[in-house]
């Protein structure tokens, strides 16, 4: 679930960091964490999960921070401080003003798109539209009505849930190297949901690591996630 926070509410990490406000042309106010390294090796535009807010997914954020990237990073709406009603065409046009207001500050081909469970879909989005440096997929689905059929199958799920994310719309349009990581063991979007979604996923440019035994939020415990995240951000 999202969490708010203060408008005054001051952020605390361990590097360097810019926050930000980005308005939308319908009047919401979206709130976001730029850091900055000297010097760095490129930008990370991250899309974060659906449980909480900066606070919690700036530090995560730092992990890449610390391998010498600079991150953007927002909160979606109703998330944090950011402001405006929740639609399911404006997850897409946030994130193509956070893609723009990172584009005129870096150059596009240094640009890592970065998605996590919920924000894998609009990092595949983007990537669709856009010529980043690459795709990384954390925990990604094949679609959110494809993960809501496996885990509630006796509910009428394509009427009740909301917002689709259909990530397998997008996916085949990518034209960037996409790298992507699911535990085997995950109870949140099964494993085959990304099986599903790698398989329509251009075979060429398309890196998938299972990582045996990961769950939905432990990927980071285990060496094969570290070891691959090496080989795509040295």
């Amino acid at each position: 679930m999202s969490t708010t926070l203060e408008q005054d509410y001051q952020y605390q990490f361990d590097y360097n960091f810019e926050e930000l406000f980005l308005n939308t042309n319908d009047d919401a106010r979206l709130n976001a964490i730029h850091f900055k390294v000297e010097q760095p090796k490129g930008v990370i535009l991250y899309f974060h999960g659906n449980a909480g807010d900066l606070s919690r997914w700036g530090t995560i954020a730092e992990l890449f921070v610390k391998r010498g990237y600079d991150v953007v990073i927002m909160d979606y709406r109703t998330y944090g401080k950011s402001t405006g009603k929740l639609k399911h065409d404006r997850f897409y046009t946030d994130a193509e003003l956070f893609y723009d207001y990172v584009k005129a500050h870096y150059d596009e081909q240094r640009i890592s798109l970065y998605g996590r469970s919920l924000g894998t879909c609009l990092a595949t989005y983007l990537a669709s539209k856009h010529s980043p440096y690459q795709l990384i997929l954390e925990t990604p689905y094949y679609s959110m009505v494809d993960v809501a059929k496996q885990r509630f199958p006796i509910f009428p799920v394509d009427v009740l849930l909301k917002y689709a994310f259909p990530s397998y719309k997008f996916i085949p349009e990518v034209a960037c190297p996409i790298t992507i990581f699911h535990g085997t063991d995950d109870e949140v979007v099964p494993f085959d949901s990304a099986k599903q979604l790698v398989d329509i996923a251009p075979e060429s440019q398309t890196t998938f690591i299972p990582v045996t035994g990961g769950q939905h939020n432990n990927l980071a415990d285990f060496e094969m996630y570290w070891s691959n995240i090496e080989t795509v951000l040295p």
